[in-house]
């Protein structure tokens, strides 16, 4: 595993490093989703609606969950201890709007980076500013070790 950036010694420009080195996945290009911030303190990223809706023409509830758990595993990892990577323990999401056009935005901000746990919340507007949907995600820092895969 090469050295990235970590989260204690870096500045804006090595967050966007991190991101650029490490990519979104293969699922987060192809639902077209695009980071546009990534710091230390948050993370926001961009999803267009179309191509991502249920037969309703409505953003696809899943999609919203591809969104927040991109934007939440991006940062813990970001935001790991050193020897550590993140993975899921738990999402859930509440939606409480339905976006139908244009591109809607994710918020992501820590609600605790703790030794062994990260709480992201992921608040997602449509293009007017509404909000759509709130994804809770918990990640488990995990050590890596010669023996161990994420």
């Amino acid at each position: 595993m090469s050295a990235l950036p970590s989260a204690a010694t870096s500045s804006p420009e090595d967050a966007i490093e991190y991101i650029r080195h490490r990519g979104l996945g293969a699922l987060a290009d192809r639902m077209g989703i695009e980071m546009i911030e990534f710091t230390p303190e948050r993370a926001v990223a961009t999803m267009p609606v179309e191509g991502n809706t249920q037969p309703v023409m409505l953003l696809h509830g899943g999609a919203y969950v591809v969104l927040g758990e991109t934007l939440g595993s991006m940062h813990a990892n970001f935001r790991a201890p050193d020897g550590c990577v993140a993975v899921g323990l738990d999402i859930n999401a509440t939606h409480t709007g339905s976006a139908t056009e244009g591109v809607v935005t994710g918020v992501c901000t820590p609600i605790k980076l703790g030794r062994s746990v990260a709480v992201h919340e992921i608040v997602v507007s449509d293009a007017r500013g509404i909000r759509c949907s709130t994804i809770r995600i918990t990640n488990f820092y995990k050590r890596i070790t010669q023996d161990s895969e994420a």
